[in-house]
């Protein structure tokens, strides 16, 4: 069967939210909708809608970008509806890029207001905008994309109805750490982690492997120990940078927002939603496979519905996956 044809609409959001925002990031954001084949907005039962969220690094509109070796995820929607594997839904794909290298979805004094961003402009938006009759939606995303679908959907289950987390960030003693050393030595060599910073913005290339681990590092603590009283950037490291000593204080924070950690004090949110997938190569490169077993644990400890998946992969190029979880939101929402 040859696939159906979707359609891909593009807007440049002014968002009032961002304006104020302390990295002086652009405010005007390109959104990117995905209209399924058939899509009609005049349909009273309204289409499920699909939030996606990408991970460290990206921007949303880079899920269209040509891979000869993949599908966009425009083709990939009009694959698994042409074929019936997936209903028609609409897909909303944001820009949450930051200066850090990328967002965690969650607001902070360093960063800026990217939960209100999602819930206080953009659903709304789209709900004006297209035929979601003010219906069901769902987070989905990979990495980063998948920390936030799992945290904005349990923080927010009046908002959002389900979830899919793919390799999402938890078990931050299992994900981050391992990067503490690496970070620490690279913010020492130029003098401070804001001069680090700027230094890997003048750079020619920015995707060399060593700038990783330091970029990643200062984007969390950006997100997760914010301190406005700081001269870096309005950042706490969790760290101290003459001794490597951990800040209990700090990690604190960080463990805080760790989902892992979250479970329990929104169990009653989970039990709300009506579909939590949550899936994890056993190679990733990130140890997050075992924070994936750790929320699955947690998860039928305290008796919360979901589905649960491992695979034969690592980290890199799962867009695959997509074919199991866009189906399923599909499913359990409309």
């Amino acid at each position: 069967m040859d696939s159906l044809k979707g359609k891909v609409v593009m807007h440049r959001y002014e968002s009032k939210v961002l304006k104020s925002n302390p990295l002086k990031d652009p405010y005007v954001r390109e959104l990117v909708i995905y209209l399924p084949p058939g899509y009609r907005q005049s349909d009273s039962a309204g289409y499920v809608t699909v939030y996606g969220l990408v991970g460290f690094g990206g921007q949303g509109k880079m899920m269209l970008n040509v891979d000869p070796f993949t599908e966009t995820i425009e083709d990939r929607m009009n694959r698994l509806i042409s074929h019936g594997k997936c209903g028609p839904m609409i897909l909303v794909l944001m820009d949450c890029f930051t200066r850090f290298g990328g967002n965690q979805y969650i607001n902070s004094s360093a960063t800026g207001r990217y939960e209100d961003y999602i819930i206080k402009e953009i659903v709304p938006f789209v709900d004006k905008s297209y035929n979601t009759a003010g219906g069901a939606r769902a987070l989905w995303g990979k990495s980063s994309g998948g920390y936030g679908s799992i945290v904005l959907g349990m923080r927010h289950p009046e908002i959002f109805h389900g979830l899919a987390d793919h390799s999402g960030d938890s078990a931050f003693e299992y994900c981050y750490l391992p990067d503490f050393p690496k970070a620490m030595e690279a913010f020492r060599k130029v003098g401070s982690p804001g001069k680090w910073l700027a230094n890997f913005w003048k750079k020619p290339n920015r995707h060399q492997a060593n700038d990783a681990p330091p970029l990643n590092i200062l984007a969390m603590a950006a997100h997760y120990s914010p301190n406005r009283r700081s001269k870096e950037m309005g950042v706490e490291l969790p760290f101290d940078l003459n001794t490597g000593e951990i800040s209990q204080k700090v990690w604190n924070r960080w463990l805080s927002f760790d989902p892992v950690r979250m479970v329990e004090k929104y169990r009653k949110n989970l039990s709300k939603l009506k579909l939590i997938y949550i899936d994890c190569g056993t190679k990733d490169e990130f140890n997050l496979q075992w924070g994936a077993r750790m929320l699955h644990s947690k998860l039928e400890r305290i008796k919360i519905d979901h589905y649960y998946e491992e695979f034969e992969d690592g980290h890199m190029n799962i867009s695959y996956r997509y074919d199991v979880s866009l189906p399923k939101i599909y499913s359990a929402l409309s």
